[in-house]
């Protein structure tokens, strides 16, 4: 089959596994079932459901070529067959039997038994074929080498002497003797009594026609029971039903022989493709990192000698910088982000404040209202019946399935024919690496950086409080001849006002 046939495939089974995720998240399916036959049948549908859904992932996980469409198939499949174990055991649960029946749901769903039946998966022995070939290898080296010897299992021999040698091959001769003797005597004596008996009876009266009518009935019988076996085999050849033998070219040629030969095919352009996305892996980072690699540096630099400035600016002094432990500089662009976003909110938050007061106040009054006496549960919380557990599974079956509607669902591979590695998807993962890789060069550069800055402030610091000091003493001087100054000018101006006062008399 096509790429496109496994790729419609593929989104037939994660349509499946989206629906049944949604069906199981929603009330309805945390419902409490009280009815032990109900529940059980409501987790029988479930897990035939996943068991249809996991004969489609394993298939297209088999024939599927491309390497990054691999590692999403994987993950998904590993946690179908997560969900399916842990099926397995709400039903074990639930019956106390490991086999259970499904006649009832099968007949429902319109499925057989064939349907339902869960195969080995076929990555399980393709990935681990060399192990599997290293295991046989060392069995079979091992009973080689502690195999016990043919020669010393042989039995002693016995002596003995010519004559008595003799003696036993002449009794075993003539034992062998006697008994030819007694077979052909009884053979004489049972011939002379069925002559004496035909003699009794007299000669056959039979009619030769008589008898070659009869030799004629059995031939045509015979043979007519070959022609018949004949054209129901040529029949059966002839609508597909069966093979032909007796044309061993047509048969390698047969539709079943050209699928199998494909999926032999597929398997080893499976792992053709893999080594070319491992290698693709390593040239691609090499590559961002020359290409790209200055230019990120530089940007996380310009980045972190602006926070440098804004903190030093706001503050007075400038910061600390974040170690190792906390992030590096990732933890101030954090900040930064979340600072933002609280600053975007801000304004809202202030005018949903009341509201935000009394819509407490009116959910104190309605948890009141819903309360009722104390001691009362809420109605729905002590519900007895069949729950299942939570799963451990299907988180990671919500991630992969959202990565797969990301990435892979409406993606257009019409370029890509051979079903070969994304490029572009490999860029975006390593960039991610290579920031993170200069991110750590980068830290430790801005560390001492920021350490010269800090030595540079506190030099500038002295020097400033030094000039400061002169300037202080010399205007302690200035202050108390200005003081003498003044007390003469008030003096003075005491005098003048005496002198200017034209009413003495008051």
């Amino acid at each position: 089959m096509s790429h496109s046939t496994y790729n419609l495939q593929w989104n037939e089974a994660q349509s499946q596994i989206k629906e049944l995720l949604e069906y199981e998240t929603t009330p309805e399916g945390q419902k409490p079932e009280t009815d032990r036959v109900s529940a059980f049948q409501t987790v029988a549908v479930l897990y035939i459901k996943y068991i249809q859904v996991f004969r489609k992932l394993e298939e297209c996980f088999y024939q599927i070529v491309h390497p990054q469409k691999r590692i999403v198939l994987r993950h998904v499949l590993d946690g179908t067959m997560g969900r399916l174990l842990e099926l397995k055991n709400e039903m074990v649960n639930l019956e106390f039997s490991e086999y259970h029946f499904f006649d009832d749901v099968l007949s429902d769903m319109k499925l057989t038994p064939a349907d339902i039946e869960i195969p080995v998966p076929r990555y399980f022995t393709q990935d681990n074929e060399k192990d599997i070939k290293d295991r046989m290898k060392l069995m079979a080296e091992t009973l080689a080498k502690y195999r016990l010897d043919e020669t010393t299992d042989k039995k002693e021999e016995i002596k003995m002497s010519l004559e008595e040698a003799i003696k036993i091959i002449q009794v075993h001769e003539r034992a062998r003797q006697g008994c030819l003797r007694a077979k052909f005597m009884r053979e004489i004596r049972a011939q002379e009594e069925r002559e004496k008996m035909l003699s009794l009876q007299g000669a056959s009266t039979m009619d030769p026609d008589v008898a070659s009518t009869y030799i004629q009935k059995v031939w045509k019988g015979y043979s007519q029971r070959n022609k018949t076996s004949k054209l129901r085999e040529e029949e059966l050849i002839f609508i597909g039903m069966q093979p032909n033998s007796d044309t061993p070219s047509k048969h390698k040629d047969s539709p079943l022989n050209k699928v199998a030969r494909r999926e032999e095919e597929r398997v080893l352009i499976q792992s053709q493709h893999e080594r070319e996305y491992q290698d693709a892996l390593v040239n691609i980072k090499e590559k961002i990192r020359e290409a790209e690699g200055p230019d990120i540096k530089e940007n996380m630099q310009d980045q972190i000698r602006q926070w440098f400035i804004e903190t030093r600016d706001a503050t007075g002094k400038f910061p600390d910088y974040p170690s190792d432990d906390e992030g590096g500089s990732a933890a101030i662009f954090k900040t930064k982000e979340e600072g933002g976003e609280e600053g975007g909110n801000g304004e809202g938050g202030k005018k949903k404040g009341k509201k935000g007061k009394k819509k407490k106040g009116e959910k104190k009054k309605k948890g009141k209202k819903k309360g009722g006496k104390k001691g009362e549960a809420p109605a729905g919380d002590d519900e007895e019946g069949f729950r299942m557990a939570p799963s451990c599974f299907m988180p990671g079956m919500d991630e992969a399935t959202q990565t797969y509607e990301e990435i892979w669902k409406y993606r257009d591979e019409n370029e890509n024919f051979q079903q070969k590695y994304d490029a572009e998807l490999i860029k975006e993962l390593k960039r991610g690496e290579v920031e993170s890789e200069i991110r750590v060069q980068v830290d430790d550069l801005m560390r001492q950086e920021l350490k010269n800055l800090k030595a540079a402030l506190q030099k500038d610091m002295g020097k400033k409080g030094g000039k400061g000091s002169a300037k202080k003493k010399g205007g302690k001087k200035k202050d108390k001849k200005a003081g003498k100054k003044g007390k003469k000018d008030k003096k003075a101006g005491k005098k003048g006002k005496k002198e200017k006062d034209l009413t003495p008399d008051r």
